[in-house]
């Protein structure tokens, strides 16, 4: 398996870590395996802590391409998020590690949903603009991001997407911004992409009774959620 050093492509490195959510990752995977179509010079890579069958939101299982010491510098770093599971990986020491020391290096570093939750756990998201799924807005806040509800948010080489599907919104932007415009349109009219939700767009002033009681709880429970990876990034300072 050649790793990065042995290649002078770009390389694009998306974060596989058990429970995600796969459309999280598979989405904009889809955008970059498309850009490296159109254009050579950028390669796509799945990260992992081993190379081996990780279990999904959906039961599918996926397999990174790499290990996380075979691709320690990505010129990008994108997380994918997921309920539980990243709540878990946010104090994940393998995890955090290659996060943090990747973004550091990576020309852009970002992430989809709640991916935004790890970035912020290692302290790379303090007094930044950021979006998240919005259920977990309290969360992102509770380690010094400012959120932001819209489907994407840039601040410098920062990136973050909303919940799920808007990663894949993320991804074409940030596709027309490494490439061109025309490139990332090109890739947008390949996936036939020309998303017409059958029942228009979220209002988020009136979620419902389950989904605001669900915001409500993940609310209350920011401080508890957010204790233990401030506690490792502390130590880690």
């Amino acid at each position: 398996m050649a790793t990065q050093e042995a290649n002078n492509q770009k390389t694009v490195a998306f974060v596989l870590y058990p429970g995600l959510t796969v459309f999280d990752l598979a989405g904009p995977l889809q955008i970059f395996a498309g850009v490296s179509e159109l254009v050579p010079e950028y390669r796509t890579v799945i990260v992992g802590e081993r190379v081996e069958p990780m279990n999904t939101d959906i039961g599918v299982k996926m397999v990174p391409t790499h290990t996380f010491e075979e691709v320690p510098n990505p010129n990008v770093l994108l997380v994918p998020g997921g309920g539980v599971p990243t709540l878990r990986a946010m104090g994940n020491e393998p995890i955090r590690s290659y996060v943090r020391s990747a973004a550091e290096t990576a020309e852009v570093a970002g992430s989809v949903c709640t991916g935004a939750l790890i970035l912020a756990s290692v302290g790379l998201l303090e007094g930044r603009q950021a979006t998240t799924h919005w259920a977990y807005y309290k969360v992102l806040e509770q380690f010094g991001a400012t959120y932001v509800r819209k489907r994407w948010v840039e601040d410098g080489k920062f990136i973050c997407s909303a919940g799920v599907s808007a990663g894949i919104d993320m991804a074409l932007a940030l596709a027309a911004r490494l490439t061109d415009e025309e490139t990332a349109r090109r890739v947008q009219r390949s996936l036939g992409y020309d998303p017409h939700p059958p029942f228009g767009g979220i209002d988020y002033g009136h979620l419902g009774t389950l989904s605001n009681t669900m915001r409500a709880g993940l609310s209350l429970a920011a401080p508890v959620i957010s204790a233990r990876p401030k506690r490792l990034t502390s130590q880690d300072r």
